[in-house]
């Protein structure tokens, strides 16, 4: 796989579960869907044709934490990865199949996914964002030094300290990502 290798690539990190397709909710908390149930949720085709548009790599960074506990076969998870690739315009899927016990650096709250897509794709964390439904996916962004929007689907579960921007849906954040991405870069320019 080929890529340009600019320092200077954006991205918009996307956690899979609850902010693309619909998390099956049990007890209050997420859990990833079928195959055969995987819906998008809604506004989450236009909201990534208009991140791709703007200029933004869409990069999914998910924990899939069922594989490594034998709940979920490797390849039901795959199913639903490849079932949105048909969807949407996506780049990249980054995929932590491990637990809290295997403590791993890809597991979010941890910045592994996200730092090592950022390498291969040659992005610049700052200039990124990570978008997430959980307490996880916004520690990971933080982590990783990107800015980070939380979508809150008001699950029975600990809440992210701090996100720079919270939204109900995806497609909310869009016009904030562009517009704090399209300072940053008329900021750099000016300073060049």
């Amino acid at each position: 796989m080929a890529h340009d290798r600019s320092p200077s690539r954006r991205a918009v990190f996307l956690d899979r579960d609850g902010v693309l397709n619909r998390a099956e909710v049990r007890e209050g908390r997420p859990y990833p869907p079928t195959v055969a149930d995987a819906e998008l949720l809604p506004f989450v085709g236009e909201a990534c044709v208009a991140l791709k548009q703007a200029g933004f790599l869409l990069i999914v960074v998910t924990n899939q934490p069922d594989i490594a506990r034998g709940t979920l076969h490797p390849a039901a998870s795959q199913a639903v990865d490849d079932w949105l690739r048909e969807q949407l315009p996506i780049d990249d899927i980054r995929v932590c199949p491990h637990d809290d016990s295997d403590n791993c650096r890809c597991r979010k709250p941890r910045p592994g996914l996200l730092t090592d897509a950022a390498r291969d794709w040659s992005v610049s964390l700052p200039m990124s964002t990570m978008v997430g439904d959980r307490w996880r996916d916004i520690e990971a962004g933080r982590e990783a030094g990107c800015r980070t929007v939380f979508v809150d689907r008001h699950y029975a579960e600990r809440r992210p300290q701090h996100s720079n921007l919270v939204v109900a849906e995806l497609a909310e954040a869009v016009p904030w990502i562009v517009e704090r991405c399209n300072e940053e870069v008329g900021a750099g320019e000016a300073t060049a």
